[in-house]
C-alpha cells in the first residue's frame, strides 16, 4: 500500500475538522433550544398553576442519515449546500396536553428575540392525508463559537399527547412493513387518527370548561373579600 501523501493527510484532517465543527454547531443549537424550553417549563411551574409542556425530546441526525437525505433531495454534498437544503439536522419535539397549548408554546418561542422563524407547516389545522397532525417550525438560532457566529436551523415539532401516540404507532407499523403496509391497516390508522382528533377536541372542551369554572370561583371570592366588613 502506498503511503498517503502529506497534502492528502492535510485535506483529510481539514475535512474531518470541518465535519466535527459542522455537527457541533447543530448540537449546540439543539442544546440552546432545549434550554429555552426548559426555562419556559420552569417558569410555568413556579408562576402558573398549569404547565402546558408535558415532554421534550431531541435528536441529531447521523452523518449517514444526512448524506442519505441529501442524495434523495438531489443536494450537493458540500457542507454549505447541506446546511441550506437540509434544515432538520437538529430536531426538538415538544409534547403538550391540549391543542391550544401548541400555538401558545409556538408563540412564546417565536417571541424570543434571538429566534428567527423560517418556515411553519401546520399539520394540526391541515392534517396530512394519512391523518398525521403536528405543528412543524423551522427556526434559526445563533450559535457563538470561539471564532465565529453560526446561524443554525433547528426543526421544532409541537403536538399533543394523542397526536404523538398516533405518530409513534404509525411509525412503528410503517417500519415493520418497510413502508408497504396493507390497505386495511392504512384505513385503520386513518380511523385512529380521526379518533385521536375527537379525543383532543373533547379534552380541549373540558379544559376550557374547567378554566371558566375556576375564573368564576376566583371572581366570586374576590367579590366576597371586597364586600367584607372588617370589625376591629
Amino acid at each position: 500500500m502506498e503511503p498517503i501523501a502529506a497534502n492528502d493527510l492535510a485535506n483529510m484532517k481539514n475535512l474531518k475538522d470541518s465535519l466535527v465543527r459542522f455537527m457541533m454547531s447543530y448540537k449546540f443549537a439543539m442544546d440552546e433550544v432545549n434550554t429555552k424550553i426548559n426555562i419556559l417549563k420552569q417558569e410555568f411551574q413556579y408562576i402558573d398553576d398549569y404547565n402546558p409542556i408535558e415532554h421534550v425530546t431531541s435528536r441529531l441526525k447521523s452523518p449517514d442519515s444526512i448524506i442519505s437525505k441529501a442524495y434523495r433531495k438531489g443536494s450537493d454534498l458540500a457542507l454549505p449546500a447541506i446546511r441550506e437544503n437540509i434544515r432538520d439536522i437538529a430536531g426538538v419535539r415538544i409534547t403538550c396536553s391540549f391543542i391550544s397549548d401548541i400555538y401558545k408554546i409556538s408563540h412564546m418561542l417565536q417571541s424570543q428575540k434571538d429566534i428567527k422563524l423560517i418556515e411553519t407547516k401546520d399539520y394540526v389545522t391541515n392534517p396530512k392525508p394519512n391523518g398525521y397532525r403536528s405543528l412543524h417550525m423551522i427556526i434559526q438560532i445563533p450559535v457563538f463559537m470561539s471564532d465565529r457566529e453560526d446561524h443554525v436551523y433547528v426543526e421544532v415539532q409541537i403536538r399533543t399527547i394523542a397526536m404523538d401516540f398516533w405518530a409513534s404507532l404509525e411509525h412503528k407499523i410503517y417500519y415493520k412493513y418497510d413502508g408497504d403496509i396493507p390497505i386495511e391497516l392504512k384505513d385503520e390508522l386513518t380511523e385512529a387518527a380521526f379518533s385521536a382528533l375527537k379525543l383532543d377536541e373533547k379534552m380541549e372542551k373540558i379544559h376550557e370548561q374547567v378554566s371558566r369554572i375556576k375564573k368564576h370561583d376566583e371572581s366570586e371570592k374576590s367579590h366576597l373579600f371586597d364586600g367584607a366588613t372588617i370589625i376591629g
